[in-house]
């Protein structure tokens, strides 16, 4: 029996209640085996009980009124606890879910129409992956979304764009023209006209003559001045603008002087893709600190909430989200391994192959002249060692034709496989086609053409990486941060090592089961208990059928 009684450890400073339940005999479960089973119950109350021989947990169901029972000491209890107890429940209302848990978006449609009606039909918050799609694409996706999801929920992704304003502003046209009422905002440097256009246009008053706002902004930031950019009304001059051209009414120019930019704020982390690859730890309170001084400020009416971004990718990350104050957590990453993503098979094996250490920061295609990288997959691919390379070569010369004969046949040969004129020519067809401004732009500056034939691989390789392209697979470009080698680590020896088995919304649901489990954990070793070790491991099982 002492065996038993040594797999529980209890604090000497345990305060038992020192009242007696009487617990149905045989139901008190001592190893780790049988306490794990216990805890999986998160519909029911867990008790820690004791006699003079046994201790160890049970159900709140084994609780019994008979005498039959046997007589125990209760020396801890925790709740029943449900996904959709974590996070804002304001933010759940608004955008009518289940639980506080968005997919992000991931570009060029990888995240996908099949994974954001998956999504929002198991009550989740799915963006889609618009950024780097053309205009016809969008609408494509637009109507398929609100055809299979007419109430929602969904959301689609607004990426700044600075070396393309044309793209920005057609997306936002599209959305108004679509009626797209919530969009995630992310790789914002500031506020442009183009999502403080989308932000007022959806501003009104109901017949009660109260404020209504229609287009709702979720912004992914990883830095507190544009945080604060968002959290803020829009800028009177940006309005004012609006307004002269007739984009905005001045009634929604005024009311806009009583709302924030963003209704949420999303605090991204060390995440795939664009990235400061901040800790989420100190980010996330600071970010929460920043929102609390706005709401003093301007005493909005809606509180702006503040979610967690990067680095999700466990049930122990998204708990430490929700116990620092998330509203709501974004996964990105994981979500790219799963069967609705738009990647293809062989970037899927990659990803469910990665450790936490297999990624590294790369030349980003859209912000490459400014410098700005972004977190990608470096194991099994040549992209991050070959972007670098050609970020190098922009640096150090003015033009294509600066470059050392040497250097540019090795281009030609092992980077692009074919000659930099032949690229040049599919670069011009490619933006007279999307925004025939930037060819104007390169033509009397050689070396903006030249950044324009290095983006030629840079976009590309994401393409080649979505659609599988055969004999480029050392090309592929693959966004991914650290989160997605935990999450292969948590699920190993689970039905969900097998990418065959990655569902999005199952991947969801077991990430905010697991913090469950693990919650009640820690509300047990602040009481004083502490479960074997064995205990802390929430392992996946499958949905039943």
């Amino acid at each position: 029996m002492q065996e038993k009684m040594s797999q529980i450890r209890l604090s000497t400073k345990i305060s038992a209640t020192n009242e007696s339940v009487s617990v149905v005999t045989g139901n008190v479960a001592n190893s780790a085996e049988d306490i794990r089973n216990k805890l999986l119950h998160l519909n029911q109350v867990i008790h820690v009980v004791q006699n003079e021989s046994t201790l160890g947990v049970c159900l709140g169901e084994d609780v019994t009124d008979s005498t039959s029972g046997t007589s125990m000491t209760a020396l801890a209890q925790v709740p029943a606890m449900q996904v959709g107890q974590f996070g804002d429940p304001e933010f759940m209302q608004s955008y009518g879910l289940n639980m506080a848990y968005m997919t992000g978006a991931m570009a060029n449609g990888i995240a996908s129409e099949e994974l954001v009606i998956a999504a929002g039909k198991a009550g989740l918050l799915g963006s889609f992956g618009a950024a780097g799609l053309v205009p016809s694409r969008i609408e494509e996706a637009i109507k398929t979304i609100q055809q299979a999801l007419p109430n929602g929920p969904y959301a689609f992704n607004l990426i700044h764009s600075p070396s393309e304003d044309a793209i920005e502003r057609g997306a936002v046209d599209m959305f108004l023209k679509y009626g797209v009422t919530t969009v995630e905002a992310s790789a914002f440097l500031g506020l442009t006209p183009n999502i403080v256009r989308y932000r007022a246009a959806g501003l009104g008053r109901n017949s009660q003559n109260q404020l209504v706002i229609k287009n709702r902004v979720i912004a992914k930031i990883s830095r507190t001045e544009v945080a604060s950019k968002f959290m803020a009304p829009a800028p009177e001059a940006i309005l004012r603008k609006l307004v002269e051209e007739g984009s905005i009414t001045e009634e929604q120019a005024q009311l806009a002087a009583q709302v924030p930019m963003a209704d949420d704020i999303t605090v991204e982390a060390d995440s795939g893709g664009h990235t400061d690859n901040r800790p989420l730890v100190l980010l996330l309170p600071a970010i929460l600190t920043l929102a609390e001084q706005f709401q003093r400020k301007y005493g909005y009416a809606q509180s702006i909430r503040v979610g967690a971004a990067g680095g999700i990718g466990t049930p122990a990350s998204a708990l430490a989200a929700f116990m620092m104050g998330a509203a709501y957590v974004v996964t990105g990453s994981v979500n790219q391994s799963c069967l609705e993503a738009a990647a293809s098979k062989h970037s899927k094996n990659l990803l469910a192959q990665a450790q936490m250490t297999d990624v590294t920061m790369a030349p980003a295609a859209d912000m490459f002249e400014m410098g700005v990288e972004l977190q990608v997959l470096k194991r099994g691919t040549m992209f991050p060692m070959r972007a670098k390379k050609l970020y190098e070569l922009y640096k150090n010369y003015e033009s294509i034709e600066e470059i050392p004969q040497q250097e540019r046949l090795k281009l030609e040969q092992q980077v692009f496989r074919s000659s930099l004129d032949e690229i040049w020519r599919q670069t011009e067809e490619h933006f007279n086609a999307r925004d025939p401004h930037q060819i104007e732009r390169a033509k009397d500056h050689p070396k903006r053409k030249m950044a324009l034939i290095f983006r030629w691989y840079l976009g590309l390789s994401s393409r080649w990486s979505n659609s599988g392209e055969q004999g480029r697979e050392a090309d592929y470009q693959i966004w991914a941060g650290p989160a997605m080698g935990a999450f292969n680590d948590w699920v190993k020896g689970s039905y969900l090592e097998e990418v065959s088995n990655r569902k999005t919304v199952e991947v969801a649901w077991h990430i905010m089961s697991g913090a469950a489990y693990l919650y009640r954990l820690r509300l047990l070793q602040i009481q004083g208990v502490w479960l074997p070790p064995a205990c802390e491991v929430y392992t996946p099982q499958p949905f039943s059928a």
